[in-house]
C-alpha cells in the first residue's frame, strides 16, 4: 500500500480491503507468491510470462461474466477509496457513476421478471 501512494506520488492509497483480495486471487492464479522468509510478494514465472504478453489489465479483455464482475470490483475498491481521499472529484462524476448503478439494475430486474414468468 504505500509502494502504491509513492507510485501515484500520494494521489491514492490503496485500503487493505482492496489489496488483500487482489493479492489473494493473484496467489490462486498462480501469478505471485509470497515468500517465507520476509512475508513480501513476488512474480512467479506464470506473471513474468503474463506481464510479457499483455502490460496490465488494460491490454486484457475479460472473456467470461465472472472475468468481467472481478474486473468491476477492483474498480468499485478503487471508487470507494477516491471517494475517502478525493471526493470532489469522484462527486464530478456521481450522475454517471448513478447511470451504471441504474443499468445493473435493471439488469437484475429483467432477470427477476423472466424467472417470475416461467414459474
Amino acid at each position: 500500500m504505500d509502494g502504491v501512494e509513492a507510485m501515484t506520488r500520494g494521489w491514492w492509497r490503496p485500503t487493505p480491503g482492496s489489496v488483500y483480495p487482489l493479492l489473494s486471487k493473484m496467489v490462486e492464479e498462480g501469478t505471485i507468491r509470497k515468500r517465507d522468509q520476509d512475508g513480501r510478494y513476488e512474480l512467479t514465472s506464470v506473471g513474468k510470462s503474463e506481464i510479457n504478453t499483455s502490460f496490465g489489465p488494460g491490454f486484457r479483455r475479460p472473456h467470461t461474466a465472472h472475468d468481467v464482475i472481478s474486473e468491476m470490483q477492483s474498480y468499485v475498491s478503487f471508487m470507494e477509496d477516491l471517494k475517502r481521499v478525493q471526493s470532489k472529484e469522484l462527486d464530478e462524476h456521481m450522475g454517471e457513476i448513478r447511470e451504471l448503478a441504474r443499468r445493473l439494475s435493471a439488469l437484475e430486474s429483467k432477470d427477476s421478471a423472466e424467472n417470475n414468468s416461467k414459474a
